[in-house]
C-alpha cells in the first residue's frame, strides 16, 4: 500500500494547485484531497514493493525448478527412446 507520507505529499501538491482565488478553503481541500485518495486507494488490490518483491523471487525460484524437471524429463525420454525394444 502507498505510505501516508506519500498520500500527504500527493494531496500537498493537489492543494497547492488550487487557484489563487480558493486559498481559504486550502486547507480544507488537501484533507479533503488526503481523505479521497485514502479512500480510493484503499479499494484497490495493492501489495507492498516488499511483497512483490518477495513473490518476484518465488517465481523465479519456481521456473528455475521447473527447467530443471523440464531437462531431467527430457534426459529420461532420451534415455528410455535409446534404449532397444523387446
Amino acid at each position: 500500500m502507498i505510505s501516508a507520507s506519500t498520500i500527504d505529499e500527493l494531496s500537498q501538491r493537489l492543494a497547492a494547485v488550487v487557484p489563487p482565488g480558493l486559498k481559504d478553503a486550502r486547507e480544507d481541500l488537501g484533507k479533503n484531497f488526503r481523505a479521497i485518495l485514502q479512500s480510493g486507494l484503499g479499494k484497490l488490490d495493492l501489495v507492498t514493493r516488499e511483497e512483490f518483491d518477495v513473490q518476484r523471487c518465488v517465481l523465479l525460484r519456481t521456473r528455475e525448478k521447473i527447467e530443471q524437471l523440464e531437462r531431467q524429463l527430457a534426459a529420461l525420454e532420451a534415455s528410455l527412446s535409446a534404449q532397444p525394444r523387446h
